[in-house]
């Protein structure tokens, strides 16, 4: 079993707590960097909003992974 599969299993059911870890994250690290890497920051949380299932949308609504 890989570290991802594992890491995985372990956010199973607990999605929403791990997207506000990345929320909180990502503002750290934009705060850090005075937003110079803000484009890349919002990339990489949004791939990892999408390797967590369904992924929130402006305005908190849910909208399921595309294929």
């Amino acid at each position: 079993m890989s570290m991802l599969d594992k890491l995985k299993g372990m956010l199973k059911g607990h999605e929403d707590t791990a997207r506000q870890g990345v929320e909180k994250a990502g503002d750290a690290i934009d705060a850090k960097t005075g937003n110079k890497y803000q484009s890349q920051v919002d990339t990489a949380q949004q791939k990892i909003n999408e390797q967590l299932g369904t992924h929130q949308q402006p305005g908190g609504e849910q909208k399921p992974p595309q294929p």
